[in-house]
C-alpha cells in the first residue's frame, strides 16, 4: 500500500468503528482505476460470531452485514474519505464471508485513483 490507500484504510476502519460500535481489525487497500478495493479482516462482533454458529443465522448475518454497510455510506456522506482523495463516491459494492470473517469492499469515484495516486498492487 501507499501512503494514501493507508490512510484511506484507516478512514474505512474509523468509520466503521463510529457507525457500527466495531470497526475491521485490519484494511488493506489497493487503487484501481477508480476503485479503491478494501480487504478488511476481523469484521464480525462476539455477538455476530454466535449468531453465525447457526445457519440460518449466518445467511441472515451475511445480509443484514452486507446492506447495513451499504446503507450506512449512503445516510453518512464520507467526507473525510472523499476529501483525502478529492473525489466523489459514487457507488459502493460489499459482500462478506461469514465463516472467514473476511470482507470486500469497493468503492467507487468520479475520477482515476490508480493514475492519481499510484497503487500499492
Amino acid at each position: 500500500m501507499n501512503k494514501v490507500e493507508a490512510e484511506f484504510s484507516n478512514l474505512v476502519k474509523a468509520f466503521r468503528k463510529k457507525h457500527m460500535g466495531k470497526g475491521p481489525s485490519r484494511v488493506t487497500t489497493t487503487f484501481c482505476r477508480n476503485w479503491a478495493i478494501c480487504e478488511l479482516e476481523s469484521n464480525l462482533s462476539p455477538v455476530e460470531k454466535f449468531m453465525a454458529g447457526a445457519p440460518e443465522g449466518k445467511h441472515l448475518l451475511r445480509e443484514a452485514r452486507t446492506q447495513w454497510v451499504k446503507d450506512m455510506y449512503r445516510q453518512n456522506r464520507p467526507v473525510e474519505m472523499e476529501a483525502l482523495l478529492g473525489a466523489t463516491l459514487l457507488d459502493l459494492f460489499v459482500d462478506i464471508d461469514i465463516d472467514k470473517d473476511y470482507g470486500m469492499s469497493i468503492f467507487v469515484f468520479d475520477c482515476n485513483l490508480q493514475e492519481k495516486f499510484g497503487s500499492g498492487a
